[in-house]
């Protein structure tokens, strides 16, 4: 077997069913789920008739590059959202499925363990777990950068030394973060920019949160978009975006990566060995998604609502509030309290049937300290109604407290 697979972690919500081994939840309440990021508004009708319309395609092997109207409705979007007009649909774009499995494959095609020394892969902490896992499996080491609240959750560039920034070969940001939400806003880039223009790093942009903000005058900021804003190409940048919360298709399994040209070259080589070929039908509905913003408009404006009347509630009795994008509330929980995350969320459940996920499964130690312990993560991907309850839930529990 693959000794790396020895250094990986059980996944967040493995740990959360082994916390809530033997808790009996409050019958009389029923669950609302709030741990998991997986949207739960409707997939729009045209996406689904869209799909159902594309299955004549099965009978036909795909390629691994996607068909091209489905990188030219990506480079079109790219346009529109980002001001990118000159993205190269043939060279600059790749159809993936899903954001998940191209950003680990990604770090199998970056990472290079022949040079002497092991490669290091950056990423925040707390992060998505995906990434320390591609870094074990790609032979690297993880090295973690606190993003801390007495910081406003920024990334310490700092923090690691230059002995160790020669080591790196790849660095993972997420923007909007998951879980607090962050954006990096154009200085951030210009920092980590310089940083990759020095070490020769490569920089994987996560952005699968990028269409759920709360101000239609404000989107965040890209990493692609930061690079022509700064005079700049693509090199050592790659983004990866997904439909899955931008238009509530995550068993859809689909998004795209887009940048350096070189890179993206290698990274199709990696992937038409390793099978990840988009289906016909998806590759349909993908391209009706990536052309209608309308939906996406209206999906935002759910999220809105939701927090706008939610996150009073819960910030009346935890330390939280709106986070610059994204549909988490990243709360803390021992400040009033002597209580630790993983006991917050076991007695909530047991309490009042309410499921959040503890902000330290979400961390590693780093620097003496988790920077998840003491937060949870609350998901307001439930109906409005169902939010409010469960945020009038946790209320109650915390005054109890």
């Amino acid at each position: 077997m693959n000794p790396h697979l020895a250094r990986l972690q059980p996944y967040p919500f493995e740990k959360l069913r082994r916390l809530f081994a033997g808790v009996a939840p409050n019958p009389q309440r029923r669950e609302i789920k709030l741990s998991i990021g997986e949207p739960q508004h409707a997939t729009p009708e045209f996406i689904k008739e869209a799909l159902a319309a594309g299955l004549g395609g099965l009978a036909n092997y795909p390629t691994t590059q996607g068909a091209p109207a489905l990188r030219q409705a990506i480079a079109a979007w790219l346009g529109r959202r980002y001001g990118l007009e000159n993205v190269d649909a043939e060279s600059e774009i790749l159809p993936v499925n899903g954001s998940r499995e191209a950003l680990f494959a990604f770090a199998q095609t970056v990472i290079d363990p022949s040079r002497g020394h092991v490669p290091l892969v950056v990423s925040p902490n707390p992060f998505y777990q995906i990434y320390e896992g591609a870094a074990y499996l790609a032979g690297a080491e993880p090295r973690f950068i606190n993003t801390l609240p007495e910081n406003d959750f920024a990334l310490d560039l700092d923090a690691l030394s230059e002995a160790e920034w020669s080591r790196v070969q790849l660095m993972y940001v997420c923007s909007p973060g998951n879980p607090t939400g962050k954006v990096l806003d154009l200085d951030d880039w210009k920092k980590l920019f310089a940083l990759s223009d020095k070490y020769g790093f490569v920089i994987a942009s996560d952005e699968c949160y990028s269409e759920l903000f709360f101000d239609e005058a404000q989107p965040p900021l890209g990493g692609l978009q930061a690079a022509k804003l700064l005079g700049r190409g693509f090199d050592r940048l790659v983004m990866f975006s997904s439909l899955s919360k931008r238009s509530n298709v995550p068993g859809m399994r689909s998004g795209f990566v887009a940048g350096d040209a070189a890179i993206l070259k290698q990274f199709l080589l990696y992937r038409t060995y390793h099978g990840a070929a988009m289906s016909p039908a998806v590759q349909a509905a993908s391209i009706a998604a990536w052309n209608d913003e309308a939906h996406v408009v209206e999906n935002r404006r759910l999220y809105v609502e939701k927090f706008a009347q939610v996150t009073p509630v819960i910030a009346s009795v935890l330390d939280t509030g709106m986070p610059d994008a994204s549909f988490y509330l990243w709360a803390r929980v021992d400040a009033n309290a002597s209580i630790t995350d993983t006991d917050f969320a076991r007695r909530l459940l047991a309490e009042y049937n309410v499921v959040v996920l503890p902000g330290s499964f979400l961390a590693r130690e780093a620097n003496g300290v988790n920077p998840g312990a003491g937060f949870v993560r609350i998901a307001l991907v439930a109906p409005l109604a169902e939010c409010l309850e469960a945020a009038d839930r946790i209320k109650h529990f915390v005054s109890k407290l």
